[in-house]
């Protein structure tokens, strides 16, 4: 991929302008994934790359950034969610917190924050149509079944609905499933949670499930690729 620029003017979640990079990755995750020194370079960049202040990485801030770039948001999260009279009026779900975001999309009246695995994201218990946004990041990797997770946010967000999440994508390969394979774990070494298993190691087909879903409208922001995709999927009305 050769050298991977890292710069960023300021940190779309709170207008930073000051970052820091952390090596994230270990031994034996880089072996199980089986990622050559370009993919290390950027998936590091991606779990790596933090603001200084706010502490949220790549991943979280381009998820951000296209949060505020779907409605419209010249601006940062922070201020998108303290002014933005819209979003200040619909249901927002974060599943997981993401990264570091939660202090700012709690800002708005009717958010939520729910766990996985304790919120099943394969059998949510919402009622149909009834969430405007939904956020999660890499999170979808470690449900069992990826795609019924997908059809669950679709059922449960409302007619133009929007979906809003990031999952570690490998670009250079397929997608593959871990099934048959030695369990792999994200998260820390040496941590071996249920919750922290893989299920499936997303290629540049991670798109097709999306579809496959039954959503018919995704887009895909990225701030510094390859190291940062976030992806955003409407319900149609």
């Amino acid at each position: 991929m050769g050298e991977l620029s890292a710069s960023l003017e300021v940190c779309p979640v709170c207008g930073h302008d000051q970052f820091v990079k952390l090596s994230i990755l270990w031994p034996e995750l880089i072996e199980q994934w089986q990622l050559s020194p370009d993919e290390v370079a950027y998936i590091n960049l991606q779990q790596g790359l933090c603001c200084a202040n706010c502490k949220n990485n790549l991943r979280a801030m381009t998820l951000a950034a296209a949060v505020t770039k779907a409605f419209g948001f010249d601006g940062i999260l922070k201020d998108f969610c303290v002014s933005h009279q819209q979003v200040r009026q619909l249901t927002v779900v974060e599943i997981n917190q993401a990264k570091n975001l939660s202090p700012f999309l709690e800002i708005l009246p009717q958010y939520a924050l729910h766990s996985f695995p304790q919120l099943d994201m394969q059998r949510m218990s919402f009622a149909d149509s009834s969430i405007d946004i939904i956020i999660h990041s890499d999170t979808l990797e470690h449900v069992p079944d990826s795609k019924a997770a997908l059809k669950e946010s679709l059922r449960v967000l409302k007619p133009g609905g929007h979906l809003f999440y990031t999952v570690p994508i490998v670009v250079g390969r397929l997608t593959r499933s871990r099934r048959g394979l030695p369990p792999s774990y994200h998260g820390r070494p040496g941590v071996y949670r249920d919750d922290c298993i893989v299920h499936i190691e997303y290629g540049a087909d991670f798109w097709c499930e999306i579809f496959e879903a039954g959503f018919r409208e995704v887009s895909l922001t990225s701030l510094i690729f390859p190291a940062s995709v976030a992806i955003h999927a409407i319900k149609g009305a």
